[in-house]
């Protein structure tokens, strides 16, 4: 009881940590590792050197905003924030892979995680295509 007692006076005494476990996992900063590896990459499209460009609208319900990019079938389809198409897919097609024409940010559903584009082989290509036709040049290159 005593010990329970130390850590959540602990706890107390830094009013920015409300749970420890939080801090360490890096909850509070919104901070999210994008994974290096995927077991799906081989569900890839062979021809990603060939995209849609990031002004198009989805292609089920034709918002133009928040929409992802099927690294599978090169289907464009809203986010879960908009009409959830992407997500349905998903879930019809199997199709676990998409890059966001928001953030350039790439996730894997099945992995339900993030991908690091700029380190996995298989995915430069299409992240540094998708920057150049989203910025008109070509992306910073990141130390890694």
């Amino acid at each position: 009881m005593a010990a329970q007692a130390g850590s959540s006076s602990a706890a107390q005494e830094d009013p920015f940590v409300e749970n420890e476990e939080e801090l360490i996992f890096g909850a509070e900063s919104g901070w999210v590792e994008a994974r290096t590896f995927c077991d799906h990459l081989p569900s890839l499209s062979s021809d990603l050197a060939h995209i849609p460009t990031p002004d198009t609208p989805c292609n089920r319900c034709q918002h133009p905003n928040e929409n992802w990019l099927c690294l599978c079938c090169k289907d464009v389809m809203c986010s879960r924030f908009v009409n959830k198409h992407m997500l349905q897919h998903f879930q019809q097609t199997n199709h676990c892979l998409a890059l966001s024409y928001s953030d350039l940010s790439v996730w894997c559903f099945s992995c339900d995680a993030y991908l690091d584009a700029q380190v996995i082989p298989q995915l430069r290509g299409v992240y540094e295509t998708a920057y150049m036709l989203k910025f008109g040049e070509a992306p910073p290159f990141r130390t890694v």
